[in-house]
């Protein structure tokens, strides 16, 4: 399925001006639900009531409000809330560039592409470049009424824009208190290493299904077609008896030496 276009732009790093277009990188899967009644199963559809009469109230007669103690709220005409919003834009500034090991995991919220929109030269000479000299760029824009800071880097030849969350939503480490406890026994820490090295792969992203939605799609499937039931296999955490360290360690590498062995011993 060739990969629709949701928004275009231009990049703009210092005078040079590349027009580009934007996709998205992941797709959502969610499985959305309609609400029937239960009873004779028609359709039905969640309604605005007030809390004082218990009368529907339409969308149109709202107002928002922000809770700035228990019993006061502060509220606002959508008048105030859209004077406050970015003016419309194409742009994406490109601020600066820096290093990838700059920006931790945490940052990153969702990733698009950018495609060229025009000037294909152009594109895949600053991807080419941005990759040789193992740099990334932090750019702004403005999408849809919304304000955006993003990670512009070079990914299998083209060019990927993350967006990053914004200061105020991460939080530091040091706010999590220090463990306490016996320091660790240089046993514990061998044995994890060996647990590390025993479980050292490849990252195969086909490995790792929503198995929820597999189970709810096939389900689906079946009463479409007709079907009744379809057996479900419940997760159960595996229990273990040991409460120390070193003998859950222990457990853990035993067993996953036991699956290789047996893997192996199949081929």
């Amino acid at each position: 399925m060739t990969a629709r276009a949701i928004w275009k732009g231009v990049l703009r790093i210092g005078n040079t001006d590349l027009p580009v277009k934007l996709y998205s990188a992941v797709q959502d899967h969610t499985v959305h639900f309609r609400l029937l009644h239960k009873t004779d199963k028609s359709p039905v559809k969640q309604q605005l009531v007030s809390d004082d009469t218990g009368e529907p109230i339409e969308f149109a007669q709202t107002r928002k409000a922000f809770k700035v103690t228990r019993d006061r709220l502060v509220a606002f005409d959508r008048e105030e809330l859209e004077a406050l919003e970015p003016p419309p834009a194409r742009d994406i500034e490109v601020a600066r560039f820096v290093s990838p090991d700059e920006i931790d995991h945490r940052w990153y919220e969702r990733a698009y592409y950018l495609g060229p929109d025009g000037n294909t030269t152009a594109y895949f000479a600053l991807a080419e470049a941005m990759k040789k000299k193992e740099k990334e760029a932090i750019a702004k824009w403005v999408m849809r009424k919304k304000q955006y800071v993003g990670a512009l880097r070079a990914e299998d030849g083209y060019l990927m824009l993350i967006a990053l969350r914004h200061a105020e939503e991460i939080v530091e480490a040091s706010a999590i208190d220090a463990p306490q406890g016996r320091a660790l026994d240089p046993r514990e820490v061998a044995m994890a290493g060996q647990l590390l090295a025993a479980l050292a792969d490849r990252f195969e992203p086909s490995e790792f299904r929503d198995e929820y939605r597999d189970r709810v799609m096939e389900l689906i499937e079946a009463k479409a077609k007709g079907g009744g039931k379809v057996k479900v296999t419940k997760f159960r955490p595996r229990e273990t008896a040991e409460t120390k360290l070193t003998g859950v360690l222990e457990a853990s590498l035993k067993g996953i030496q036991k699956e290789r062995k047996v893997a192996g011993g199949r081929r």
